[in-house]
């Protein structure tokens, strides 16, 4: 049961003006996605590689760039969306979710540096990790370190610039800082607490990738750049109690212990373990600038403070401005429709809900597109969070980590435990899920325009079980769909007559 539509691009490269050509990968992360407008604003012509084009629609700049489909693991494809490519940024690096195989990113490594070579692409800039080299690393960090190695192997001049943690509204490294000083007034710190490091806002490591591009004597060069002042963790988090007023008691602890740490964290913020991980092990050493080549190649940029960086973090939040991030009742009177009606096809089951709603279909998109995050799920909100706390207990993404901004929503990104599959303006929205299930999971709303006016508004449960597990699961979950699903319907019809009539 195919619930994918077909990708918008058509991999055609357009005419545009003649301004050299970027190549960016890992657009559809927290970097590369808001790279893009940067180059973008600085007059450069774009071409975007996704495996995916449609997590990528619904970005603002998406109409504005060239877009391939192209998994960087097959060369002969990548060669070809290299072509006519002058600088190439390399912002890929491995999933952590399951076990993380290091070496796929080192085998996708090598492809990128060996397609580029034969494509003609001039160069590469590379943002990779601050790590001390020396030091016991992870498998994760040794493959972010190695990486630069391997793409200097090739015959492509690389810049390879070397961050620290990255300080910005939506980073892992600030939404963990911002979660655990929030929640928690006195905090019991391991010993990775007070290792130096040396953070950096992703203005800042922006204005240097760019910058980059302009400036001939960081080719060839491994750069490291970071923030203005070393700081230990405990800082960080004193930091941000500060700036927002708040009293924050630290107990300190001689024990490091990195797994349980994030587990500690994961079950305390939005943010998952494995992703937690690499950042607590990279705090097992100092992660420090040890040289001063950033500061004579680009001496315009001028890093900002720890303390400012927060404080802009925050002023997006509030803005609702972060780039890159969750008296109606079922009726009868819908013809030959039934406002319930379960199947099963081709091994998925199938549960639909239907209303028949005397408003604009762009009202009711509106209101279903709005739910999740502090809003919350409108009907049974304890059931809902329920659910994530259990998730989180098992290692799942749970149901904090929220989504990016409280109205825009757009394919890709996270919302609650639910990934936005598809959305399609006035119409659809498909969420993905992706907490523990024995199967895979989609909820999907639709607002279809009604002959004679009004709208058709529909909620759709799909459920593709994986073996007993999955079919026992199915059933056992059932009867609660009847109440939540129902209730959901009911409380997103009410709130979409409340947006029309705030709309008068």
């Amino acid at each position: 049961y195919n619930l994918r539509r077909r990708p918008f691009v058509d991999n055609k490269v357009p005419c545009m003006n003649d301004s050299r050509l970027i190549l960016v990968t890992g657009v559809t992360g927290y970097v590369g996605g808001r790279l893009v407008p940067k180059l973008l604003d600085a007059g450069y012509r774009v071409r975007c590689i996704v495996r995916d084009p449609e997590r990528i629609r619904d970005f603002p700049w998406a109409k504005r760039v060239e877009v391939f489909a192209c998994d960087m693991s097959h060369k002969e494809r990548a060669v070809e969306v290299m072509q006519g490519v002058d600088t190439a940024y390399y912002l890929i690096h491995g999933r952590q979710g399951g076990r993380y195989a290091a070496h796929r990113d080192l085998d996708v490594a090598r492809v990128f540096a060996e397609s580029a070579d034969e494509a003609g692409v001039k160069r590469i800039i590379y943002l990779g990790e601050l790590v001390d080299p020396a030091g016991n690393l992870s498998p994760y960090l040794r493959s972010r370190h190695e990486t630069g190695y391997l793409l200097r192997q090739g015959g492509v001049p690389v810049t390879e610039f070397r961050a620290g943690m990255i300080v910005g509204s939506g980073s892992a490294l600030f939404e963990m800082v911002r979660y655990l000083t929030e929640r928690e007034p006195l905090l019991v710190c391991p010993a990775w607490f007070f290792s130096q490091a040396q953070p950096i806002a992703i203005r800042d490591v922006l204005s240097y990738l760019v910058a980059a591009l302009e400036t001939p004597e960081s080719v060839g060069r491994m750069i490291e750049i970071g923030g203005p002042t070393r700081l230990t963790y405990a800082d960080m988090l004193l930091a941000y109690a500060h700036e927002r007023g708040l009293k924050r008691r630290l107990i300190r602890t001689p024990i490091y212990a990195p797994l349980l740490s994030a587990y500690w964290v994961h079950m305390i913020t939005p943010i998952h373990w494995r992703v937690v991980l690499p950042l607590i092990e990279g705090l097992h050493a100092s992660l420090i600038v040890r040289d001063e080549t950033a500061r004579r190649l680009f001496p315009h940029i001028q890093p900002i403070d720890f303390a400012t960086a927060v404080h802009l973090a925050l002023g997006r939040i509030q803005r609702d401005n972060v780039e890159t991030s969750w008296a109606d009742a079922l009726v009868t009177s819908l013809g030959d429709r039934k406002p319930y009606d379960f199947s099963v096809q081709e091994g998925m089951f199938i549960e639909r809900r239907h209303l028949s709603l005397d408003l604009e279909p762009a009202t009711v998109f509106r209101a279903y597109t709005g739910i999740g995050g502090a809003r919350g799920w409108m009907y049974m909100d304890w059931a809902w969070a329920l659910r994530g706390w259990m998730d989180k207990a098992i290692g799942g993404v749970g149901l904090r980590r929220g989504r990016r901004h409280p109205d825009d929503i757009r394919a890709g990104e996270a919302l609650d435990f639910w990934r936005v599959e598809a959305v399609e303006k006035d119409r659809l929205m498909r969420l993905q899920a992706e907490m523990k299930v024995p199967g895979k999971a989609w909820l999907e709303f639709q607002s279809d325009p009604q002959e004679g006016g009004g709208t058709l508004f529909t909620v759709t449960a799909y459920f593709d079980a994986h073996g007993l597990p999955g079919f026992l699961y199915w059933y056992a979950m059932w009867p609660f769909h009847k109440f939540i699903f129902d209730g959901l319907a009911r409380r997103l019809a009410s709130r979409a007559r409340v947006l029309a009539h705030s709309y008068q």
